[in-house]
């Protein structure tokens, strides 16, 4: 049975989704002002593994993950660039669709734009200000009564006394209390035309929290099974849609709530001010993408994660091993996964323990070792069949293996063939010194030269 650890109750629990053998899943997702960074990485890879073991285990999901698309920060770097706030988030919004599929993430179900339901963010505050817990504020702002709502702080574990001593508390004399949030932005007069909508409380635009309430109970209805993000969100975001939605719908909103680990930067947060900051595509440029999915797979979703180039270079030299092992053991094609066989039920195990995919990676490496003793085609289709669950593997391993790990180029292996022919002339001619020094000057370029029966083949060190 699958179990996951639920950060509303701080200890590990049985899986059971609201409606039998259908999971309803929603993942807050990205603010597009800007390209996705390492953190956008992970979460995007976490869930995407989420959805697809649901999805192996047999349950019908639906996956939704949010797009914000207008905010503060939108705003300021649409006037920064002369353009549109639609223009600039078309743009990033294409930039991270990119950035999600070089890295293997599969497209959710639904993909909601926040500016797309503002009629619903609407419909929710009316009725927190209709149930009390929501009020005009001085500056024209309709804000949140958090000490009205009695679970505040109940996600997060944070007393109301804690945050009223000025943990993470936006001040603001207008408001009731300096805890309160904002629901609903009163329109500034420098903002531009399409950051403002009409309301019953004056031309505006929602609040940052809102959204979220409003789009996963449109799409999955006031009640789901599982909402994530990563451990940043947790509080004050989730801890507010939990307010917002159970104030206004009176009942429990998310059944199992996940929180992927912070990454850092070589024992650091991650952070422009430090200058340790960077984007998917940044990366992208010096290694293979599924490296990348790798190495952040290969750690409990829950754990930090600790980016380095030393890591990142590990990652890639463990994925080869596995390739290695499909190369020179073809595997039998296979549809599926034998679910009966060993290393399978210990993946499962693994995948079932809170999705653990440190311990379901090394049972992969249990069975690459295998497939190198045995030679057998059959444990080398279950090798690759098991890879596929977590999108990893799926690809011809002697064009990873000759990528490298920053994509390849097709002209360089071309070069490459035509002096493994040189060198196979020489050999040929007995001019070993020549021979010799061909191989000599690809080990220097990192390219491993590998003689069969069959002929020369290569791969980067």
């Amino acid at each position: 049975m699958l179990s996951l650890h639920n950060s509303l109750t701080k200890k590990k629990e049985g899986f059971t989704p609201i409606e039998p053998g259908k999971v309803r899943m929603y993942v807050c997702g990205m603010t597009v002002y800007d390209y996705c960074h390492l953190g956008h990485a992970r979460v995007m890879v976490v869930f995407d593994m989420v959805a697809r073991w649901l999805r192996a285990s047999g349950y019908q999901v639906t996956y939704v993950r949010n797009i914000t698309d207008i905010d503060d920060k939108i705003i300021r770097r649409a006037a920064e660039k002369g353009e549109s706030i639609r223009s600039l988030t078309d743009c990033f919004i294409a930039a991270m669709h990119e950035d999600a599929a070089a890295l293997g993430v599969l497209r959710p179900d639904f993909e909601p734009r926040a500016t797309d339901y503002v009629a619903q963010m609407q419909q929710i505050i009316d009725k927190l200000q209709k149930n009390g817990l929501a009020y005009v504020a001085a500056n024209r702002d309709v804000c949140y009564s958090v000490r009205k709502f009695r679970g505040y702080g109940k996600l997060s574990g944070k007393s109301l006394d804690e945050l009223r001593a000025g943990e993470r508390v936006d001040v603001a004399a207008d408001k009731h209390d300096p805890l309160d949030f904002v629901l609903w932005k009163h329109a500034r007069e420098d903002e531009p035309a399409e950051a403002k909508w009409a309301s019953p409380w004056g031309t505006g635009r929602p609040g940052w929290h809102i959204e979220c309430s409003a789009m996963s109970s449109e799409l999955l209805g006031e009640h789901f099974d599982i909402h994530g993000g990563g451990q940043d969100l947790q509080f004050p975001h989730h801890e507010n849609e939990i307010a917002q939605s159970e104030g206004a719908h009176g009942h429990t909103f998310v059944n199992y709530w996940m929180h992927n680990g912070f990454v850092r930067v070589d024992d650091e947060k991650m952070s422009k001010s430090l200058g340790n900051f960077f984007t998917i595509r940044e990366v992208l440029k010096k290694y293979d993408p599924e490296v990348v999915r790798f190495f952040i797979l290969r750690a409990h979703y829950r754990s930090p994660l600790n980016y380095s180039d030393a890591h990142l270079d590990d990652a890639r030299q463990a994925l080869t091993r596995l390739y290695t092992a499909l190369k020179n053991v073809p595997p039998t094609p296979a549809t599926a996964v034998d679910w009966d066989e060993s290393h399978a039920q210990r993946f499962k195990a693994a995948m079932d323990d809170d999705f653990n995919t440190a311990e379901a990676v090394a049972v992969l490496f249990e069975l690459a070792n295998e497939v190198n003793r045995s030679a057998s085609g059959t444990l080398a289709g279950q090798l690759k069949a098991l890879g596929g669950v977590l999108g990893l593997l799926e690809r011809d391993p002697v064009a990873f293996l000759q990528g490298g790990g920053a994509g390849g180029d097709t002209g360089e292996a071309a070069a490459i063939e035509a002096q493994i022919a040189a060198r196979a002339a020489a050999k040929k001619a007995k001019n070993y010194a020549e021979a010799d020094r061909i191989r000599a000057e690809l080990a220097a370029r990192g390219i491993v030269l590998e003689d069969t029966a069959q002929g020369t083949t290569w791969r980067r060190a």
